[in-house]
């Protein structure tokens, strides 16, 4: 579909792999090719695999966007944030492999998704806004409250603090984490076991779980959006 996302389809599965051949930049392109891809994967799938590149999920938002500055930033800002609430919202069961680093608005990512998977090793986990001058979305903080154990949440969003794979685990930035040679067995499993529910029964209590985080999240955008268009983008 775009040459920085690979997207197949196999027993229900829709894997949208990411490979920027570089850190995995959420972009404006990479940013609508994984949302062209979740239209595609509505269509014909049960479960959606969104799946990071060797050594990086994602870096969070693209930096050259920012250096550029103009319009683009409050586009690829708005376009992030919309994604996170999508994800939370999407009818589909969503399984994120992280297979490396996540920072920023990835490590946001992961905790938009359904179902969360990463690999040992020296990676970091990293919420990282505070440590770079950027104020943390009021949207993209509901997003990760609804994962985070409560105490984590603190550490991850005001302090910044990075995580390996492990603590990461236990802050709830992942429900299973394994060495990279049982990545590949791992992310089956979990698909097949997801692609087995019922959809409509899943889709139906996926609402009622996230409606209330969903209210925040959307209450939460348009002021965020109220805020890019009243500071030029700068958060």
């Amino acid at each position: 579909m775009n040459t920085r996302l690979t997207y197949t389809l196999a027993d229900g599965v829709a894997t949208l792999h990411l490979d920027d051949g570089k850190a995995n930049a959420m972009g404006i392109d990479m940013l609508a090719a994984i949302n062209a891809a979740l239209d595609r994967a509505e269509k014909e799938a049960k479960v959606v695999v969104l799946h990071g590149r060797d050594g990086v999920f994602s870096a969070g938002f693209d930096l050259k966007v920012f250096a550029r500055g103009g319009p683009e930033v409050a586009t690829m800002l708005d376009a992030g944030l919309r994604l996170c609430a999508r994800l939370v919202g999407y009818p589909l069961p969503v399984i994120a492999v992280c297979t490396g680093h996540a920072l920023a608005l990835g490590a946001i990512l992961l905790n938009c998704c359904d179902a969360r998977i990463g690999t040992l090793g020296t990676a970091r986990i990293q919420v990282n806004e505070v440590r770079i001058g950027m104020t943390l979305p009021l949207s993209s903080l509901e997003a990760m409250r609804r994962k985070l154990a409560p105490a984590h949440f603190q550490a991850a969003t005001t302090l910044g603090i990075p995580f390996t794979p492990e603590s990461a685990l236990v802050a709830g930035f992942f429900e299973e984490v394994v060495v990279a040679d049982a990545l590949a067995a791992t992310v089956a499993r979990w698909s097949a076991d997801l692609a087995s529910l019922d959809t409509a029964t899943f889709t139906s209590n996926k609402r009622r779980v996230n409606e209330a985080t969903l209210a925040a999240m959307n209450a939460a955008l348009e002021v965020d959006v109220a805020g890019l268009a009243a500071t030029g983008a700068k958060t």
